[in-house]
């Protein structure tokens, strides 16, 4: 049974790729409610003030998800969250079961609980959401080696893929995670930003199994900019879930996590979605859709292998077919790669590693954000244009990046042996 070990090298945690950010200067009425709270000084329940948790229900219930505030709890960003649920879910002795490839963030919380962290392979169309068989047999041959596999974490709209699960996946294995007793973690960051909202249907594993699944949600996803640390959970209406609700606050409570007053107003009034936070958002996703399915025609004609994103500010790009080429300017790997493109591209490219890949998978993280322009003025020109792959600036963006990958397309087609 293959496991992550501890001491593989995957990057070091600190320099682990973050979130994709939106590349946009900040919407000015966030800017606003941020700077009308920045004289308070009291401190914040641990967990989130009473407006803060009603704004979170408001949101969640808007989805199809109703909630009460006592089974709310809010923190400064996804990964505290995550850490207080691993903790209360694995921390006494449980092992963690996350997809391959999976969000960067999530493996390191459980290692640095000393928790044993299993990755399962997902099939390739359904991103941050397990292959049921899979899944099973990961969970049977963890039991078989003496584990206690208790908490599988997944994502319905995924980082590092940028796929959306089919609903009839997704409750192949969340029936199958139920039935094994596991306690499911739904990180939901980026469900607001389906790049085909009409034409994809996203479900939460909250709602086809509400009894045994937590939400999580950071609002860096689709609602505040990524410095600005927010995140809600939700936790199931049960005598468990009350007890888990509990037992993260108090672990919240021992860290100090806590959201500034400041931020917390802000992250209240963007989960409230009055019209200016959902125009923008609208037009953020519309814009990221149309630079994403351009990037990914530039890596498609090079040779690589890419879906088409469906969600998200990113792509995820495999350059197998290209490994001849690859090699020969010293790329074997993961980590290779992510450094050759890093500097060809002028902007991150983390490998597939970083997200629990193999290391020997030639697979990158591609953002959107570094397309939209190098400056501020840039960048809102960027949001507001009708026809945004027209700017001379997001051209000669698409044009760098097209031009690197047909650079590889073209070494490979010099390693073609002649017909």
């Amino acid at each position: 049974m293959r496991r992550t070990d501890h001491g593989e090298d995957h990057g070091p945690v600190r320099y682990g790729p973050p979130l994709p950010g939106d590349g946009l200067p900040v919407l000015p009425e966030l800017s606003a409610v941020l700077a009308a709270a920045a004289g308070r000084t009291d401190a914040q329940p641990v967990g989130g003030a009473p407006a803060l948790l009603e704004a979170a229900c408001g949101y969640w219930t808007r989805r199809g998800l109703p909630c009460v505030p006592d089974r709310v709890a809010a923190g400064p960003g996804a990964p505290a969250l995550l850490l207080a649920l691993t903790a209360a879910l694995a921390g006494d002795g449980a092992d963690v079961l996350v997809p391959r490839p999976c969000p960067a963030w999530w493996a390191p919380y459980a290692r640095l609980l000393g928790r044993p962290v299993f990755h399962v392979p997902t099939p390739a169309e359904s991103g941050g959401v397990p292959d049921p068989y899979a899944l099973l047999e990961t969970v049977r041959r963890v039991r078989a080696e003496g584990g206690d596999p208790r908490l599988l974490v997944l994502s319905v709209a995924d980082d590092p893929t940028a796929a959306v699960a089919p609903p009839e996946l997704l409750h192949e294995t969340v029936e199958a995670a139920v039935a094994e007793g596991l306690h499911l973690v739904s990180d939901e960051t980026w469900r607001d930003t389906l790049h085909d909202p009409h034409g994809t249907v996203l479900l939460s594993p909250a709602e086809m199994w509400p009894d045994e699944v937590t939400v999580v949600t950071d609002l860096a996803g689709a609602l505040l900019p990524a410095g600005w640390p927010a995140a809600v959970a939700r936790f199931p209406a049960t005598g468990s879930g009350r007890q888990l609700h509990a037992r993260v606050l108090d672990i919240l409570t021992a860290l100090g996590a806590r959201i500034p007053a400041p931020l917390a107003a802000v992250a209240g009034y963007a989960l409230d979605e009055p019209p200016p936070v959902a125009e923008r958002r609208e037009a953020t996703v519309r814009l990221h859709a149309r630079v994403a399915a351009a990037a990914h025609s530039a890596v498609v004609a090079a040779g690589a292998f890419a879906r088409p994103p469906q969600a998200g500010r990113h792509l995820y790009a495999d350059l197998g077919p290209l490994r001849e080429p690859l090699a020969a300017q010293g790329v074997g790997d993961a980590q290779e790669l992510e450094d050759l493109l890093t500097v060809r591209l002028g902007m991150p490219a983390p490998g597939g590693h970083r997200f629990g890949d193999d290391l020997g998978a030639l697979r990158v993280r591609l953002a959107t954000g570094p397309l939209l322009g190098g400056t501020d003025e840039e960048r809102r020109e960027s949001l507001t244009s009708p026809a945004p792959l027209e700017l001379p600036h997001v051209q000669r963006a698409l044009i760098s990046l097209r031009s690197a990958f047909d650079d590889l397309r073209d070494d490979a087609q010099r390693w073609e042996p002649p017909r």
